[in-house]
């Protein structure tokens, strides 16, 4: 009977499951301990689940380093493919799900190329949502908070008390506003020629 991959010499190594950090975007990681790994770290996603392949010798504080490194790995491969029309609306389904109870329903969400002073903006009355373009390729937790900010927009249309204590649902909300502030910084700084060798 061949050997469990999950056991060497008849001792189990360790398998833990536990809730990911606020706003990774997997519900569950796993990480697996393998003896005969020594040095290289590997994550993958199956299904909602994060897998994450560490040495065994590795320490619980290394363990919770590298989990995080490779979790924005995964995020930063993930967020390079561009989803399409119909991915993004099932997105933003899942978004309602997990921070409104599932009580924002847009009719429709589409990536525009007609905004180019906005991240994203929302027609309640239609129920419509539409997300700009140069959100393609920024980080998943920044086009999730996008979608969730105007998600909340069906439930209140203003940006009144109310509406921000709607977003406080979504833990990673100052983080992807600063990157968001930093890349409306950059576009503003001037465009410096290019040094020449002299």
């Amino acid at each position: 009977m061949p050997a469990d991959p999950l056991h060497r010499a008849g001792k189990p190594l360790r398998s833990t499951t536990s809730p990911p950090p606020s706003g990774s975007g997997a519900s569950v990681i796993e990480v697996r301990r393998s003896a005969r790994r020594r040095r290289t770290v590997s994550a993958y996603r199956e299904g909602d689940r994060t897998v994450v392949l560490i040495p065994a010798r590795m320490s619980e504080a290394e363990e919770q380093r590298w989990v995080t490194v490779m979790l924005d790995k995964l995020a930063a491969q993930e967020s390079k493919r561009v989803l399409g029309d119909a991915e993004l609306a099932e997105r933003a389904e899942r978004l309602s799900d997990q921070y409104f109870d599932g009580r924002a329903r847009p009719t429709s969400v589409r990536w525009v190329t007609n905004q180019n002073t906005r991240w994203g903006s929302c027609t309640p009355s239609e129920g419509s949502i539409r997300l700009s373009h140069r959100l393609q390729g920024m980080p998943e937790y920044v086009v999730d908070y996008v979608l969730v900010h105007e998600l909340a927009h069906l439930l209140v249309p203003g940006h009144g008390p109310r509406f921000w204590r709607l977003l406080e649902a979504y833990p990673r909300t100052e983080r992807a506003r600063g990157y968001l502030e930093g890349v409306v910084a950059a576009d503003r700084l001037p465009h410096l020629p290019a040094g020449r060798d002299e």
